[in-house]
């Protein structure tokens, strides 16, 4: 029979999705007044309510307290992370080698969707987020990324509670719907523009990828900017195994700008997956389609790029109150049309596994 101690210890918790008595959450516990203290990094951690409730679960009529870290116990989980994030966790693990994260790894199961598209408007966020929504929805670990650091807009559409949680060197992305997101929404005003030159921009985008506990997700969405600018050359080098989708309309001016992304794209050795397909219809209540933005831009964009048409996605009042309230529709309505386009993209994505990285310096000669 397991010990109150051992019993609490095994709980999960629900941010990092380790147990508790694995990152030193689990202080004075006294087994004859069935007192708990519960060690929390502060006394406001965002999920210490979700833990309460799971331990009175587990253990009926027991008494948690909050207590705050201090500064050693602290360094304990900061080093923890750290060695997760690596690959080398244990009990006072101390890596100063700091390699990359295990998730970048050439044999590591994470996938690296970069979301793309040539021009904005074509609502290539909205598509990021509600497509994690989706993966994360049928069973998959996910991150999302948002690499459009001048244009950021994933905080406000995902709707979450809580920042970013920052321990010393290392950022715990905000746990919402199911997916880990970070973005520099979350660092600065949401009025303040982001003025920075090539080489900070260059390190913002590096810190954001390696220095955060995304541990080691099935799947990490990286919302890039428009056009094919400095952020596609830094992820390029960061991430070597991106696989890129590119979002169109169906209007054939953004169908040709599109194009232009997905070429940057191959020249940058990446690999282009598939073409997405935003606003290709509105169902009015006439039960008709209307096709506002004309028709076959994204088969057109595949057919020329050699790769398939994943999905259309139709517009939808609801999908754009969602972005704009932080309401996402994948969440809030799963039954409608839009909802089920993204479940069934996100179904062929997963479908498609990894893509073949081809470098030169495998070439036979």
């Amino acid at each position: 029979m397991s010990t109150l101690r051992e019993t609490i210890a095994d709980i999960f918790e629900p941010q990092l999705v380790r147990p508790l008595g694995e990152i030193g959450f689990v202080g004075r516990v006294d087994e004859t007044t069935s007192l708990v203290e519960l060690l929390l990094p502060f006394t406001n951690w965002p999920t210490a309510n979700e833990i309460e409730s799971a331990i009175a679960a587990a253990a009926p009529g027991v008494t948690v307290t909050r207590t705050s870290m201090d500064a050693d116990q602290l360094l304990a989980l900061r080093n923890y992370l750290r060695a997760e994030m690596r690959g080398a966790a244990g009990p006072g693990h101390h890596d100063h080698s700091e390699p990359g994260p295990k998730f970048l790894d050439k044999t590591s199961r994470t996938r690296i969707l970069g979301i793309s598209s040539g021009k904005g408007g074509v609502g290539k966020s909205s598509v990021a987020v509600n497509l994690a929504i989706a993966l994360a929805q049928a069973g998959h670990k996910v991150g999302v990324l948002d690499a459009d650091v001048y244009g950021f807009s994933l905080p406000k559409m995902l709707g979450a509670q809580h920042d970013p949680i920052v321990l010393g060197d290392t950022v715990i992305p905000t746990l919402v719907h199911g997916v880990r997101c970070l973005s520099m929404g979350y660092f600065v005003p949401d009025e303040q523009p982001v003025i920075w030159r090539g080489p900070m921009l260059h390190k913002a985008i590096e810190q954001l990828v390696t220095e955060a506990w995304w541990d080691e997700p099935d799947f990490l969405l990286i919302d890039m900017p428009p056009g094919t600018g400095d952020v596609a050359l830094t992820l390029s080098e960061i991430v070597p195994r991106i696989e890129m989708y590119v979002v169109t309309t169906p209007q054939a001016a953004a169908q040709r700008v599109a194009q232009r992304s997905a070429y940057a794209a191959r020249k940058l050795k990446l690999a282009v997956r598939g073409v997405i397909e935003n606003m290709s219809w509105f169902t009015g209540d006439d039960g008709q389609r209307y096709e506002i933005f004309g028709t076959g831009g994204g088969a057109q964009l595949a057919q020329e790029l050699g790769v398939p048409l994943l999905g259309q996605v139709p517009l939808d009042v609801e999908l754009r109150q969602g972005g704009d309230l932080g309401r996402p529709i994948s969440v809030t309505n799963r039954n409608k049309e839009v909802s089920a386009a993204f479940t069934a993209i996100a179904t062929t994505i997963a479908a498609q596994g990894q893509a073949r990285v081809y470098r030169q310096e495998l070439k036979l000669v």
